[in-house]
């Protein structure tokens, strides 16, 4: 038998978004500003945490961290997806689709991993308030969060290197909207099904482990709060977890949504997972700030910096 010949694939095509015709234009504006505001939002609070003295404890170096992952997260796959509702630009190379797989993999996990740390801070600052300061010191703080960054790395490294040493010769149409682990693999002139059910296991795995443990940190904070004597220690007690149960819920909700409705239609499950790669990362800044005081002072002691600056930027121009 003759040997067939196939064309070595070097770029994919990104299908975009199904059933979305006249509407291109509209979903651009709209995406766009949802990205401009996740990456000001995120930046804000990242600056006022930075700049603001008071802040500097490990909740805020926390959330700090998760709004550098916001503003990584929102970059991933939203500026491709505006290239194509825009320009209809839905071509990619093959390094960059495996930079997207790599990147949404590593802060996805990245941020699962750091809401589970939060959890745990929360755990150790209610549950043990006195002690507080002395199991969150600097140097655990720091671990703990350098920890996320480099076990999420090796896990999306891991996940990445599967994914693309895989053979692709045959179609190079991705059936989705950005450059993810099944789509793609399913172009593979290969048998695909072990590296799949490992790639599965191993994101279940992480994301399930990180629930459990979050789910665990709030049954004890409950608890504590229950058996608290005071009404205004109970409210703020509470109030303390509230933003970080809010984000917790966008962030595993949707994916549970995903996974446990198999019989969901394709429209409803993109509008799903789009909520979480465009909109979770924009609402995140809002949540921490609405109902906290101290960011929002912040923020308003950022905008006095910012402008005293102009002032006496505009002042030195005078002079010259």
């Amino acid at each position: 038998m003759g040997q067939v010949n196939h064309t070595v694939v070097t770029h994919f095509i990104l299908l975009g978004i199904p059933n979305i015709d006249g509407l291109q234009t509209i979903l651009f504006f709209t995406f766009l500003a949802f990205y401009l505001c996740a990456l000001m939002g995120n930046l804000l609070i990242f600056s006022a945490i930075l700049i603001d003295p008071h802040l500097h404890t490990p909740m805020y170096f926390f959330l700090c961290n998760l709004a550098v992952l916001d503003i990584g997260f929102s970059s991933v796959n939203n500026p491709k997806l505006l290239a194509i509702l825009w320009a209809n630009s839905r071509t990619i190379s093959l390094g960059g689709c495996m930079a997207q797989v790599f990147f949404f993999h590593f802060l996805a996990s990245t941020e699962c991993l750091l809401y589970t740390v939060m959890a745990y801070d929360r755990y150790v600052a209610i549950c043990h308030p006195l002690r507080y300061l002395l199991i969150m010191n600097h140097r655990v703080c720091t671990l703990l969060a350098a920890g996320t960054w480099i076990a999420s790395s090796i896990h999306a490294t891991i996940l990445t290197s599967l994914t693309f040493t895989l053979p692709y010769c045959g179609s190079n149409v991705v059936d989705y909207f950005f450059c993810n682990i099944f789509p793609v693999a399913k172009l593979a002139c290969a048998d695909t099904y072990v590296i799949e059910t490992v790639i599965f296991t191993n994101s279940s795995m992480v994301s399930m482990t990180c629930f459990l443990l979050i789910l665990m940190s709030y049954v004890r904070i409950v608890y504590s709060i229950v058996k608290m004597n005071s009404a205004e220690g109970r409210r703020k007690a509470a109030s303390t977890c509230a933003s970080h149960l809010v984000v917790v819920t966008m962030f595993f909700g949707p994916c549970a949504v995903v996974y446990t409705q198999p019989q969901l239609s394709k429209a409803l499950v993109n509008a799903v997972e789009l909520f979480v790669y465009v909109v979770t990362p924009m609402l995140n800044p809002v949540i921490y700030t609405l109902r906290n005081k101290e960011v929002t002072t912040a923020l308003r002691k950022l905008r006095g910096w910012s402008d005293t600056c102009t002032v006496m930027w505009d002042s030195c121009r005078g002079r010259k």
